[in-house]
């Protein structure tokens, strides 16, 4: 087996690989960039070095330092992860070319996989059942839009390169192709280098169905079941779980065995996902599933078929790159009971899922209790105290719940996620304790629609409960009286005090508070017991069950944890206060996040409608458009394409034409 291994990734997958590769006896090499110098990675690995500055072009994505920090540190293979390097066929062969051993496929599967339209047509050879549509090389738009009306409207345009929705676009009508197809074609470019697209039927009911497999050395190819990854926000998948409700043995049977017959189709060694589209407007049918794409490393989601499968997949890549042929024969592996993963995420879904920074004050996803024999596994690149940057993906963790069965998995999992403590960046873990508790998740009836139709119902950005509010008002004050009595003077007598003392009557007084930064009042009476605040709620102590109160690392507010949501509330600092508070009135339009402007569609005197693009900008694998808030021209630019602009900073005002009917 392979002595040692550098781990050519951060995060979770980092410290997942360091799990399995330490378990072994293997020896550790972990890489980090400049903002990564204190991660858990780098906490965990027996050595790190160091590779180049914050942004991932400078330092995760430099495969020639990668390479040279392997050299120096003496290791004898590259695990790349996922992300990054791994489905990079240039760093592969660089990689044995340097006498180290890539752990992941051969170049030529990576390659051959890497474009959709090719990977489709290997696919169909090996007959291997692919959608219905164009994946030739003719990219002129008059014949892309002819091939579009002969598939047969709605339609799918996919950029050939990369994938995570980049460069995708659904096309309902012939009216909209043009637009749509400039588009895909704009961001596939922007993302990939590669503006090619291919077209393909849109399948109205679709399920995203995957199989995972894995080859070795020796000819052998086996597949691991499926998983199901139909739960998605902008093609990005938010929960993964094994097996695929619904499943039929004959279509298990008939997916797997596509799945094997497409690596051998390349000589695949390593793990793999090969992903399929399943219909399911008539139930799973094992004549309604089609190729997708494959991707050639391992997969986010691998927790699940772990779990389901009692396996170490990282173990078998370090194996399988050692030489040594697959532990298990398929007739040796079995599936057991039902688990369900979701990806937490800082990112604040009541403001359009923008990713959210900062440092991580509290974090404890660990369970109370479970249900039945559910257990509970929780894979995270992070420990409080760390801090989540713009420069990279901004996933805390993954939380994985296993049991007997479906029902218990994601009662387990909602339970966790309900109750989970993250305080700083804000996450998604409200709004993945409702999507795994929604009906028709929860009954099985779902495809990849779900959450686009049931969002107003999962994103609860209604106004904070009275009592938890309450709770931490009286925290705080408590707090504050308490820092004056420790600076009071005790012979000054009763006139030094600050806290509303007078000879008789109740101390009644009226405080300045801020809420996420918008000003309130808050009125409370000093009593025996300390400051209580003055509703007609129920008293706040009954909320303290269910909220925390996480105090700032620095300052004097606190973070509110109440249902998986966050608010901040802190006293009011007259001194940092406008009472000219950010709206639309005066036109001004600020960037909603720390990252690049990576496309600026207007320019200083440009006319615009409400609601046109002004800008985009792209963090942590998100791009986020800004529109025009009205009618009016543009007017004081403050933001240049492709700068790193600042969360709140102004980009540009829009100024409504008076003079316009």
């Amino acid at each position: 087996m392979l002595k040692s291994i550098l781990i050519a990734n951060r995060g979770e997958i980092a410290c997942r690989i360091i799990e399995t590769a330490q378990r072994l006896g293997v020896k550790t090499v972990a890489v980090y960039s400049q903002a990564d110098a204190e991660a858990r990675h780098v906490r965990m690995a027996d050595e790190a070095y160091a590779i180049g500055p914050a942004p991932a072009a400078d330092s995760y994505l430099r495969a020639g330092r990668i390479l040279k920090t392997a050299r120096e540190a003496g290791v004898e293979a590259i695990h790349p992860g996922y992300g990054f390097m791994s489905e990079n066929a240039d760093f592969a062969e660089m990689t044995a070319d340097a006498g180290m051993v890539f752990i992941g496929p051969p170049p030529s599967a990576i390659r051959a996989m890497g474009l959709k339209d090719r990977a489709k047509q290997i696919m169909s050879d090996a007959g291997v059942p692919v959608v219905p549509g164009y994946h030739g090389d003719n990219q002129d738009p008059a014949f892309l839009k002819r091939k579009a009306y002969e598939i047969g409207y709605p339609v799918l345009i996919k950029a050939v390169a990369g994938g995570g929705g980049k460069g995708m676009r659904k096309v309902d009508k012939a009216l909209h192709f043009d637009d749509a197809l400039s588009a895909a074609k704009r961001e596939a470019m922007a993302a990939f280098g590669n503006d090619a697209v291919l077209i393909e039927r849109f399948v109205r009911a679709p399920r995203h169905i995957e199989v995972q497999v894995f080859g070795d050395g020796h000819g052998n190819v086996v597949h691991l079941f499926e998983r199901d990854c139909s739960l998605q926000r902008r093609h990005q998948k938010v929960i993964e779980e094994a097996p695929a409700p619904g499943m039929t043995e004959a279509l298990r049977h008939a997916m797997g065995k596509a799945a094997c017959d497409a690596a051998r189709a390349m000589g695949y060694q390593g793990a793999g996902t090969v992903e399929f589209i399943v219909d399911s407007a008539d139930g799973l049918s094992e004549n309604a599933f089609f190729f997708m794409e494959m991707n050639t490393r391992l997969q986010v989601e691998h927790p699940v078929t772990e779990a389901v499968t009692g396996l170490d997949l990282v173990e078998w890549q370090v194996r399988v790159a050692s030489g040594e042929a697959l532990p298990l024969k398929q007739e040796d592996i079995a599936l057991r009971g039902h688990a369900v993963e979701a990806r937490v995420y800082a990112e604040d879904p009541s403001n359009g899922f923008l990713p959210s920074t900062g440092r991580i004050l509290a974090l404890n996803l660990e369970p109370q209790s479970l249900p039945g024999k559910a257990t509970l596994r929780v894979d995270r690149g992070v420990d409080p105290g760390d801090a989540v940057t713009p420069h990279y993906d901004p996933m805390i963790a993954k939380v994985i719940a296993h049991s007997d069965t479906r029902k218990e998995a994601l009662a387990a999992l909602g339970s966790v996620l309900d109750r989970a403590t993250i305080a700083g960046p804000k996450t998604n873990t409200g709004f993945l304790a409702r999507l795994v508790e929604h009906p028709s998740f929860v009954a099985g009836d779902f495809d990849t629609g779900l959450i686009d139709q049931a969002l107003p119902t999962l994103v609860d950005d209604g106004p904070i409960p009275q009592t938890v509010l309450t709770a931490a008002i009286e925290g705080l004050l408590r707090r504050e009286m308490a820092a004056q009595l420790n600076t009071v003077d005790v012979n000054a007598g009763p006139w030094a005090a600050t806290d509303g003392f007078q000879i008789s009557g109740e101390r009644k007084l009226t405080k300045a508070f801020e809420l996420d930064g918008v000003r309130f009042d808050q009125t409370f009476i000093v009593g025996a017991e300390g400051p209580i605040v003055l509703d007609d709620s129920a008293r706040a102590i009954e909320a303290e069950k269910d909220a925390k109160i996480v105090e700032e690392e620095t300052g004097d507010g606190v973070f509110v944890l109440s249902g998986g949501r966050q608010w901040h509330v802190a006293p009011l600092h007259y001194g940092a206060y406008s009472e000219t508070e950010a709206n639309d009135a005066d036109g001004t339009v600020t960037v909603p996040m720390h990252g690049r402007v990576i496309a600026l569609t207007v320019a200083d005197g440009d006319v615009v409608e409400a609601g046109d693009i002004l800008f985009s900008v792209e963090a942590m694998k998100m791009e986020h458009a800004v529109v025009a808030p009205f009618d009016g021209k543009i007017a004081d630019l403050a933001i240049t394409s492709d700068m790193q602009a600042t969360a709140g900073a102004m980009a540009l005002r829009v100024v409504a034409d008076e003079g316009a009917d």
